[in-house]
């Protein structure tokens, strides 16, 4: 199907004028967990076709910006021990305690930018003399590909600091903060991908939120908007399906499987929300030869989330909008970030930048 359909103007308009009816006036709040839903909602200016009333809100949803610092600060402290370190593009700007990965590359580490963890693994393989090291940060999507590695067997000088977190505990946190209202969640279609659907419908359920899983183009979170609004009109609080044509209510199993295989679920610390239960992806004990937090030692840190004066962790919530913080567009920006917002693809503060605050 082409593209245009999701794009038409005629549609957009039609789907606009239904969310005007059922929201009948009344205030809503939908919050999404997914920097590209928000970069898709601002590049098209979307805000600007739903009724005041009804307010998309950009939650925890770009995986760079959740990076605690911790797990950075360790990054940092691998490349100064000499390690050729492998990661994302986005990854090595995202400021830390006292430095970034980019500043240690200009101070003589050695650190490459890799496209994916395949790369990583081959740049091992030319450098048996050299540990590797890949800063794999991300969320359910990412995280099968550093799976499908760990379970094949990569080179005996490879390993990876993780940095993997699990969506959904992060919107039952969302759901529980005093103050912060979410009338329904537009669930992230790439983590839907490979969760499923299903995995959304106790949080649907327990705490009666309606959620949709919603593509990536205007007509999807338009047509995401609408069905929750309906679910709130009939009364009714399920997990549905936006995106037929990629996500199933069952997930990927192939890709769960794998994930299972490689990974434990734990407590996890993001960045502007704490330690959260059961939201980490960590290595198992068995392929603990290729997991950097058990191969090398770390001196104690006192790592820092929030450097004074960001409101990154209120931005990460939701409960400011990227230009309510004095530092927007003047002290942080995209070719010098001083939150984490501001440096990869999704963060929000980024997105709004880039679309000139809409």
């Amino acid at each position: 199907m082409s593209k245009d359909v999701f794009r038409s103007p005629k549609y957009a308009k039609a789907v606009a004028n239904e969310i005007r009816r059922l929201s009948e006036g009344k205030t809503v709040r939908i919050v999404h967990v997914c920097g590209t839903h928000e970069d898709t909602i601002s590049s098209h200016g979307l805000r600007s076709l739903l009724p005041e009333e009804v307010t998309l809100v950009a939650g925890p949803g770009c995986p760079v910006c959740v990076c605690a610092a911790q797990d950075v600060d360790m990054a940092i402290e691998l490349a100064k021990q000499g390690h050729i370190i492998t990661t994302f593009g986005d990854m090595i700007r995202v400021p830390s305690t006292s430095s970034s990965i980019v500043k240690e590359r200009a101070n003589g580490a050695d650190v490459r930018i890799v496209y994916g963890i395949g790369d990583a693994v081959e740049i091992a393989r030319k450098n048996p003399e050299k540990d590797v090291v890949f800063i794999g940060a991300g969320f359910e999507t990412t995280a099968p590909t550093m799976a499908v590695e760990i379970v094949r067997g990569p080179p005996s000088n490879f390993s990876i600091l993780t940095s993997l977190k699990v969506i959904p505990p992060a919107m039952e946190i969302l759901v529980g903060l005093e103050g912060f209202a979410v009338d329904g969640f537009i669930t992230p279609g790439h983590v839907s991908a490979i969760v499923g659907t299903n995995a959304f419908s106790s949080l649907a359920e327990t705490h009666g939120v309606p959620c949709v899983a919603a593509g990536f183009e205007p007509l999807d979170v338009l047509e995401a908007t609408r069905m929750i609004l309906l679910q709130m009109k009939e009364g009714r609080t399920e997990s549905e399906n936006e995106y037929t044509r990629v996500v199933k209510p069952e997930g990927n199993v192939a890709a769960q499987k794998i994930l299972e295989k490689a990974f434990k679920v734990d407590d996890a610390p993001w960045r502007g929300l704490g330690v959260i239960p059961d939201s980490g992806l960590f290595i198992r004990d068995e392929f603990s030869a290729h997991d950097a937090r058990k191969r090398y030692d770390f001196p104690p840190m006192e790592s820092v989330d929030i450097l004074p004066g960001c409101r990154c962790h209120e931005v990460i919530l939701g409960m400011i909008d990227p230009t309510e913080c004095t530092l927007f567009g003047k002290r942080c920006t995209v070719e010098d970030p001083y939150g984490p917002c501001m440096v990869g693809h999704e963060g929000t503060c980024r997105i709004r930048h880039e679309s000139g605050g809409l």
